[in-house]
């Protein structure tokens, strides 16, 4: 299903959009497993500023996030403020007084990568200046300043074509990393906008399906406040698209952000876990709770995420409020989620036939957030869940 879509996507391609060619080798270890990270706006929007960052740097560290996966540290939207005479992008020397550089360095120092925010357009989302017409000399200044990934938004693009837009910056990225030695990830946000999952996999290594994320739990789809049940039902039908070095991004994380329970959060990041998406905190990890801490270091729903065979995982049942996702995992292994969006608890129960297994087969389970072993299983596998909670299971033949 997935060469038949990029092969759709090829015919779609208008011959606007063909060049600047991309190498066709370039390294799928970029983002060989979805990238983990944060990035700065769910909290700080556009205020932020250097110290918030190497705050959050240093709690990155020493929370345990870094050694649990995140690596990237990326400063989204209203870090720069105007071009030099020469067409150079500046950083807001009031906000980053050191300078982007530094701000890397500091970031490299502590075992992680670094990452910033850019737009297709003439101005960012924020208003600031955006890249369009500066895409080769933007990618080289990056690449000067060590940057590691490049989040590249749609705002102010008017009538420009976006697989054009975004494989010329896609171009520029490969030509900066490799004058380094430092290659850069390419985060695709124009919103699910013009259908990247047809045509992405070639141009950038994951791409927004949707429009924003907000601190919710359900909304109607719009484009700047989706809840996350409401994500989940629009990203859910593109699992076919996904795999190692191209990613479906259903936006980053709310985890801890304050206007969900820690069991909606619990959800939300089994959810994404099960969908292969990228995990970009998006929290004030400096200031978090120990509840929060343990949602996202949670070590065995990230190796989920995380599972080298780069499927994506989806739903298979559904009744009501009642939810079974799986998920195939290396080793003939199932990731198993029973999620109940309702408000009352429920008991979901999965049969062998939905993980395409025969019926005597038995098998380990491990519930994840759990942290333990259950009893062997045959045949069946219940689990009563508690209203917006989910139960997460790995099952080993």
């Amino acid at each position: 299903m997935r060469t038949a879509a990029l092969a759709v996507a090829a015919m779609l391609l208008p011959a606007s959009a063909a060049t600047p060619s991309i190498p066709q080798d370039r390294p799928t270890t970029l983002a060989a497993t979805p990238p983990m990270g944060w990035n700065s706006w769910n909290k700080f929007g556009c205020a932020i500023d250097e110290n918030k960052v190497r705050h959050v740097a240093d709690a990155i560290v020493a929370s345990g996030m870094r050694d649990a996966g995140y690596r990237y540290v990326v400063v989204d939207d209203c870090w720069q403020n105007a071009r030099d005479a020469d067409g150079t992008i500046l950083a807001d020397t009031t906000r980053f007084p050191s300078g982007m550089r530094a701000l890397s360095d500091y970031v490299h120092a502590r075992g992680m990568l670094f990452g910033l925010y850019s737009d297709a357009g003439t101005k960012t989302c924020g208003g600031r200046p955006g890249s369009e017409g500066h895409e080769y000399q933007d990618a080289r200044t990056y690449a000067r300043w060590g940057v590691d990934y490049l989040k590249y938004d749609w705002c102010s693009t008017g009538t420009r074509n976006g697989q054009e837009a975004y494989r010329t910056m896609a171009a520029a990225l490969a030509e900066a990393g490799a004058a380094t030695g430092r290659p850069i990830l390419l985060s695709i946000c124009e919103w699910g906008t013009n259908k990247p999952w047809l045509w992405s996999p070639q141009v950038g290594q994951m791409w927004r399906t949707t429009g924003d994320i907000a601190d919710r739990w359900n909304t109607s789809a719009n484009g700047y406040d989706n809840g996350v049940v409401t994500i989940v039902d629009l990203n859910e039908p593109l699992w076919p698209f996904a795999g190692p070095g191209h990613w479906n991004d259903p936006d980053m994380l709310e985890v801890g952000n304050g206007h969900l329970s820690d069991i909606e959060y619990r959800s939300h990041f089994s959810l994404w876990a099960m969908m292969a998406a990228p995990l970009i905190a998006g929290n004030d990890v400096a200031a978090m709770t120990d509840a929060t801490r343990t949602i996202l270091t949670n070590r065995e729903v990230i190796a989920v995420d995380q599972d080298p065979l780069g499927r994506q995982g989806h739903r298979v049942w559904r009744d009501g409020d009642r939810d079974i996702w799986t998920r195939p995992l290396t080793g003939g292994r199932r990731a198993l989620l029973f999620f109940n969006r309702g408000a009352t608890a429920a008991r979901i129960a999965a049969s062998w036939d939905q993980l395409d297994w025969p019926q005597h087969l038995r098998a380990h389970v491990r519930d994840l957030w759990a942290h333990r072993d259950l009893p062997m299983a045959s045949g069946t596998l219940a689990a009563d869940v508690a209203p917006h909670g989910v139960a997460m299971f790995v099952v080993t033949p």
